[in-house]
């Protein structure tokens, strides 16, 4: 008889825990609500996979990029259920510029790919730049930093004409 790894029985342990754990304090880990992007996920890795393993098309990368991108995003998003996705909606586009970055790398380069690229990954950064920007001008009081700013350019402007 072939002797079975340790190793498996750490797995079935760390799962037996994770299932009691969820029965316990009834944290729906692993109910559907929380669990469907695995879906979406494992079809974007599917994909990947048959480029990798199976060396088919390198067209397969770029659904497989998209939705692999996605799925982590879903998944993200269900576990914190949704309270992000007004911040996160640029993933959307980076995905797709992932999935065409991807067939860029393994078809032999064509630069014609990397326009596309360019234009959705500078599009997705800006955005996201403009969501970071919201986020901290509505934490900080304008009504304070406006005078506070003014104070100090008056300030510097002094200190240089009499060190002049």
């Amino acid at each position: 008889m072939k002797k079975v790894s340790p190793m498996w029985g750490l797995i079935f342990i760390f799962i037996g825990g994770l299932l009691l754990y969820d029965n316990i304090f009834d944290a729906n880990l692993f109910s559907i609500s929380r669990l469907w992007p695995i879906i979406i996920l494992g079809l974007g890795l599917i994909f990947e996979l048959s480029y990798f393993f199976g060396k088919k098309s390198p067209g397969f990368l770029v659904p497989g990029g998209i939705l692999t991108v996605i799925g982590f995003l879903f998944l993200f998003e269900s576990i914190t259920g949704w309270n992000f996705s007004k911040y996160t909606w640029p993933v959307y586009i980076i995905a797709v510029a992932f999935g065409l970055f991807q067939l860029y790398l393994f078809s032999g380069k064509p630069k014609g790919l990397l326009i596309p690229v360019f234009v959705l990954t500078t599009v997705s950064v800006v955005s996201f730049g403009i969501i970071m920007l919201n986020m901290f001008i509505s934490v900080i009081n304008l009504g304070l930093l406006i005078p506070l700013a003014l104070f100090l350019l008056g300030g510097y402007i002094i200190y240089n004409s009499l060190r002049n």
